[in-house]
């Protein structure tokens, strides 16, 4: 197995005047008596008055806090805008709905897929308040103030359809068959048919295309530019499922209806996966712009906090963090 190496508040003084033009009273003779006019004989208090302005105010605040208190806490909270992978994008979807189901009151998270890139940039132009990654981060091409949370441990498979059930396939059928060394299924031991391979990859933006990468050719090798590029997990799988020549590789997640191929001598499924046999395992992050806050650090601290929805849902089909 191939490795890689606070907004300022701004109050107004004693003295400052909003809405409205300062005005300097003079003091002036009264004609005829030669007392001076003063701001209390000029105007004389209006008790009556001064009590009804009172009360309407008194009856405005109640108002006020009568319809506040009138609207559900839900109501004001902000709902969260999750997406990216569509590796990390059925974890995701099930966190968001258990989320909901403890927090009625909150609006139900929206979760959309697309792909590690798109979640990594979403993030950090804020069109997402949580960006899905399947992919490691990488200093010096993220953009900058990004934070990477992770929050499970998911597997690749490689997949071939089912008219060709290989069981394992070893390090060196694997380069060949990837880099398009290998182009015919007679050449693959373990095949049970011939013909020319029909070769299946993700497309740059993928964090399922860079873990393959990474995990199984290593830094050198590269992928054949003949092979077909698909844009999501989805995709690829249903590629594989229709051509009996293909082959190609997803997340655990979408190998049904495939047929997941051992890796050096070890069966791709998740029981091996979490013993730490099956090498063919990378990290899934969540993303935010900065420290995560507000309803997106509520929602983080709620999936990595460890509860028992939290733990029923990543250890059904995905690997915890220890």
């Amino acid at each position: 197995m191939k490795h890689r190496p606070g907004a300022r508040s701004t109050l107004f003084r004693r003295g400052d005047v909003v809405g409205a033009r300062a005005h300097r009273f003079t003091p002036r003779s009264v004609a005829g008596t030669g007392r001076r006019l003063t701001p209390e004989s000029h105007s004389p208090p209006n008790r009556k008055g001064a009590t009804h302005v009172r009360v309407h105010r008194t009856l405005l605040v109640s108002i006020v806090l009568s319809l506040a208190l009138a609207v559900p806490a839900g109501a004001l909270a902000k709902r969260l805008i999750i997406g990216g992978s569509t590796s990390v994008l059925p974890l995701a979807q099930k966190l968001a709905t258990a989320y909901h189901q403890a927090y009625p009151k909150l609006p139900a998270p929206k979760v959309g897929g697309g792909q590690s890139d798109i979640g990594i940039s979403g993030a950090a132009k804020g069109s997402f308040d949580i960006g899905d990654s399947s992919r490691d981060p990488i200093p010096g091409v993220d953009p900058k103030g990004l934070v990477f949370t992770r929050i499970a441990r998911d597997g690749v498979c490689v997949i071939t359809n089912r008219s060709n059930p290989i069981s394992n396939l070893s390090q060196e059928s694997v380069e060949g068959i990837f880099t398009g060394r290998i182009r015919d299924w007679s050449k693959v031991p373990g095949s049970t048919i011939s013909g020319p391979i029909d070769l299946f990859d993700r497309d740059g933006a993928s964090g399922t295309q860079d873990a393959f990468q990474h995990i199984f050719l290593g830094e050198t090798l590269k992928i054949s530019p003949t092979a077909t590029a698909e844009t999501s997990n989805g995709l690829e799988q249903n590629a594989v499922s229709s051509d009996k020549q293909a082959v190609g590789f997803v997340s655990f997640a979408y190998t049904a209806g495939v047929n997941p191929v051992g890796y050096q001598g070890i069966p791709c499924n998740l029981r091996n996966a979490k013993s730490g046999q099956y090498g063919g395992v990378r990290n899934f992050w969540m993303v935010t712009k900065g420290r995560p806050k507000g309803e997106s650090l509520k929602f983080i601290k709620w999936v990595v906090s460890g509860n028992s929805a939290t733990k029923r849902i990543i250890n059904s089909s995905w690997i915890a963090i220890r």
